[in-house]
């Protein structure tokens, strides 16, 4: 009967895992690229700016109307003639009907439309970094949820090795203590140590479910409590970055400092929309209609027109009030204060990257030193719970050995933890963390 259950227990923990649907870090990244609402909503403002960028929208093309319309008066008419008679005429009814084609065609005015075109292509460009800034950060954000995830599962684990440890204890001094070998503070103290490290697993438990919680979040997964089971269980920090490759990478391809490159083109362009009222303009005029009118008295009883009408229109505004002026040098002054802007980003940029550097050189260091330190604790708490088992060590230094082992697999996970964050902001900040989900970045799915 007993293997019975055992059999049951195993099916039923084996059918829970294959429900359990496994992500690797790509497979994070690639769901909440295609559900993040974040992400959903930013594509479509890029959609926006790319169905903005059409030579129509900039004035190139020109406009067509139909339209039609009909109008009539009832009027009273008193006339005096010469005679010194009066002509008198009561309701008298007069009606038109128009129909026809109206098109209005801007030509040329001082290069303005040129500069509103290329305007709305770098609106479009634009559209497309916001969307790979916020893909970036993205990836940035469920990376390092994704490693926390496993940083918090380690520590979960580690914990839960603690908790035997104390247990072994607990049943160690119980059996000593019931053959009057052991004092009852000794089983006392024990049994805190073990009802502690129980209250720390509990909540532990909590802040790995808190870090589930918000993967699937970031994922936008249907429901947010799904059971997902991630595939990594080990963090593994990448050792060779290079410091100049990462700092040439930013100035090339970091998504703030592009983004602010085409906010000075913009400006440039905008300068030049505004120097377009420097020249002339020349706009064409024509349409074709039909319009007919209906009199009640006169010589005409219906009078009907149907023709073409065209105009031409050549223009120079001679004097607008020296507002061409100011505006012009308001122009020159956004052009110089994008170009700062870029050089303060820059500048920012490269404090931000030698931080970083610094940090993730220091937490390599800190995880190689915190790798042998968790061997020697390793040692040290075996050698330690040999003496115990033999009476040659107090309870209080056995749980000094083994918060010694916690606190050393603690700092072990931290210092991997950090120097993974480091990496991925290094590569974000020189526009690389694309490389999770695309060897190219250039070429990553937005």
């Amino acid at each position: 009967m007993k293997h019975l259950y055992a059999l049951g227990v195993a099916l039923v923990l084996v059918f829970t895992a294959e429900a359990q649907e496994v992500y690797n870090l790509k497979q994070c990244i690639e769901a909440g690229l295609e559900r993040n609402y974040a992400i959903r909503i930013v594509r479509n403002e890029q959609k926006i700016s790319a169905y903005n960028a059409t030579l129509g929208n900039a004035g190139a093309l020109p406009t067509l109307d139909m339209s039609g319309g009909f109008s009539g008066t009832i009027q009273n008419n008193r006339n005096s003639l010469r005679d010194g008679g009066t002509d008198k005429t009561h309701g008298v009814n007069s009606e038109t009907a128009t129909i026809g084609l109206n098109m209005n065609w801007t030509v040329f005015d001082g290069f303005g439309i040129q500069a509103t075109y290329e305007r709305l292509k770098e609106l479009q460009r634009m559209g497309e970094l916001n969307t790979r800034m916020t893909v970036e950060d993205f990836v940035a954000d469920i990376s390092g949820e994704y490693y926390n995830l496993i940083r918090q599962k380690t520590r979960l684990n580690n914990l839960r090795s603690s908790l035997d440890l104390s247990k072994e204890r607990l049943r160690i001094v119980e059996q000593r203590y019931y053959i009057g070998s052991m004092s009852r503070l000794d089983l006392q103290q024990a049994q805190v140590d073990f009802n502690s490290d129980s209250s720390k697993v509990l909540n532990q438990l909590e802040v790995v479910h808190r870090s589930r919680i918000r993967l699937n979040e970031l994922m936008a997964l249907d429901n947010v409590e799904e059971q997902i089971r991630i595939a990594d269980s080990l963090i593994y920090p990448n050792p060779f970055l290079d410091e100049v490759d990462l700092w040439k990478n930013t100035l090339s391809s970091n998504a703030a400092l592009l983004i602010a490159e085409k906010n000075k083109t913009l400006s440039e362009l905008d300068y030049k929309k505004v120097k377009s009222r420097n020249y002339p303009y020349l706009r064409l005029t024509g349409g074709y209609g039909y319009t007919a009118n209906w009199y009640e008295v006169g010589s005409y009883d219906l009078q009907q027109r149907l023709g073409l009408n065209y105009g031409v229109t050549l223009g120079f505004t001679l004097f607008d009030g020296m507002n061409r002026r100011r505006e012009q040098r308001n122009a020159r002054l956004q052009i110089e204060n994008k170009k700062l802007q870029t050089q303060e980003l820059e500048l920012a940029l490269r404090a931000d990257l030698s931080n970083f550097w610094m940090a993730y050189q220091n937490n390599l260091d800190l995880w190689a030193l915190e790798k042998a330190n968790l061997v020697a604790a390793q040692e040290n708490y075996a050698i330690a719970i040999d003496r115990y088992k033999l009476g040659d060590l107090s309870g209080i230094e056995l749980r000094e050995a083994q918060n010694n082992l916690l606190e050393a697999e603690e700092r072990r996970s931290i210092a991997e933890y950090n120097t993974k964050l480091c990496e991925v902001s290094l590569l974000q900040l020189s526009g690389q963390i694309l490389t999770y989900i695309a060897p190219d970045p250039e070429k990553a799915p937005f």
